[in-house]
Formats: C-alpha cells, structure tokens, sequence
C-alpha cells in the first residue's frame, strides 16, 4: 500500500510540472514566443504545445491513458532538449538539458512500468 501512494504522489508530482507549464504558456506567451523564435520554431505552435502539456499531463495526473502519455511526455522532453537546450556554453542550459533528460527517463520508467 505504501509503494503504490508513493508511486501515486510520484506520478501526480510529474504530472503537475507539465500541467502548470501548459497553463502557463496560455496565460503569458510572450517570453515563450521570444524562445521559439530564437531557436526558430514557428509561434503557430505554441498553443498546439501548452494544450498537448496540459491534456497529456492530466492524463498522466488522473491515471487515464498513464503509459501512452507518459511515453509521449519522455519523448516530448528529450525533442524540448534538443531543440531549446543545446547552448552548451551556458551553464543554465547545460542543466535544462539534463534535467529534461532526466524527465524523459523518470517518464519512460512510468510508460514502462504500468503505474496508474
């Protein structure tokens, strides 16, 4: 009983992260659009980005669908890495990356494992 509460926080923990981060590209795009636009990634797909964090991550949250949305969070993840996270020279994005690594590895253990 005790493993699968600390599984269900874990997952709902994880789940959060994405939700909050759809909700908040919604409610202030700007910075957001700036980033894309460095990195060359067309605006248009902002909204198509914040509503598939918010609906995957409430999947993930409520235990609906858990292996495919987290499977396609981890993948997700590793795409934010290498698309937004490959200035090397700068120590923040150095972490950014990893840390979206290490997301896409706690995901993938989720889609692996059957956790709902």
């Amino acid at each position: 009983m005790t493993a699968h509460l600390i599984a269900l926080l874990g997952r709902g923990l994880l789940a959060l992260l994405f939700v909050v981060a759809g909700v908040t590209k919604l409610a202030g795009p700007k910075p957001v659009l700036a980033h894309m636009a460095q990195e060359h990634v067309p605006g248009v797909l902002l909204p198509v980005v914040a509503l598939f964090e918010i609906a995957a991550g409430g999947a993930l949250l409520v235990g609906w669908m858990t292996a495919p949305a987290a499977a396609a969070l981890s993948l997700f993840c590793i795409a934010t890495a290498v698309v937004f996270h490959r200035d090397f020279s700068q120590r923040a994005e150095r972490t950014s990356f990893a840390k979206d690594l290490a997301l896409a590895g706690a995901l993938a253990f989720v889609a692996a494992s059957g956790l709902s």
